[in-house]
């Protein structure tokens, strides 16, 4: 088999640097095979034609399991041919046996980069530095180029919500397939969105709202929506303690907004860390 800058064999010291590291730049596509296996010989031309098609976009890495059977066992590879796709140093995606052409090229264009992701990345960062239009534009042409690309739709609710477009940012979230609205990231967006719908409905600022609870600390509805303009400005602490006192004064509020709200919080913190430890302590010893 012959080797190209992005078609390979690889070993166990090169492993690490050639297929993990290498991941964090483009998809390694890690052909696990053996000279004795027929239908490896059948897949092989196919995995080189669609890796000199993609010229570096993904990179084929080849292990013979003979030669490398700790690597086998260490990958988990049962039977042979079997592809896994490497991303980020991590197993993104696999599939085993003999698939034709069109099915394999569909496993590559779940990974690797489209001109819409570019577009993408140049949106978000003109997001970041609070220049909507700009952001907007370039989600437009990434949507316009790649009407299906779920990163795309992500990133154009996260531009949605943040100008005050929270319904329609939520609509997006609920048109994502079902495996990627699982995604870490989409329940942490959809939690902001939330929050931002809630935010929404206040009549008045985040200090006004504090001079309201501060005056009526029974004012659930006051306490409620200062909760979320905390969320939506960072103040994490502020927004749980809001939230726990809401818990604490009445659990019929809002069909138990208190508890689900802190749910929703340490949803967006990742669920780990101190302020969710402390706070979902104090929200386990109210409840029991």
């Amino acid at each position: 088999m012959r080797d190209t800058s992005h078609n390979y064999d690889v070993s166990e010291p090169e492993f690490a640097a050639r297929v993990l590291e290498a991941s964090k730049q483009v998809p390694v596509l890690v052909d696990f095979w053996a000279s004795w296996c027929g239908p490896c010989k059948m897949l092989a031309p196919t995995l080189t034609k669609l890796a000199d098609a993609y010229n570096g976009r993904f990179m084929l890495a080849k292990v013979n399991t003979d030669e490398e059977p700790r690597l086998a066992r260490e990958y988990g590879v049962r039977a042979l041919p079997t592809v896994k796709v490497f991303k980020d140093g991590r197993v993104v995606d696999e599939f085993m046996g003999v698939l034709p052409e069109s099915a394999v090229r569909a496993v590559i264009e779940r990974h690797v980069e489209h001109e819409s992701d570019k577009l993408r990345r140049q949106a978000e960062a003109s997001l970041e530095a609070g220049d909507t239009a700009t952001a907007r534009r370039l989600l437009e042409e990434a949507a316009e180029l790649d009407p299906d690309n779920p990163a795309v739709k992500i990133a154009t609710a996260k531009m949605l919500m943040f100008t005050g477009a929270a319904d329609r940012a939520q609509f997006i979230l609920q048109s994502l397939p079902v495996d990627v609205s699982m995604n870490p990231e989409v329940k942490r967006l959809q939690a902001q969105i939330g929050f931002a719908q809630v935010a929404s409905t206040a009549a008045f600022d985040e200090s006004e709202l504090e001079r309201i609870v501060s005056t009526d600390p029974k004012d659930l509805q006051a306490r409620y929506r200062l909760s979320a303009k905390k969320v939506l400005r960072g103040d994490y602490e502020g927004a749980l303690e809001q939230l726990f006192e809401i818990l604490r004064q009445d659990r019929s509020f809002e069909d138990d907004a208190g508890r689900r709200g802190m749910l929703s919080v340490f949803e967006i913190l990742g669920g780990s860390g101190e302020l969710v430890s402390r706070y979902r302590a104090k929200m386990l010893n109210m409840l029991h």
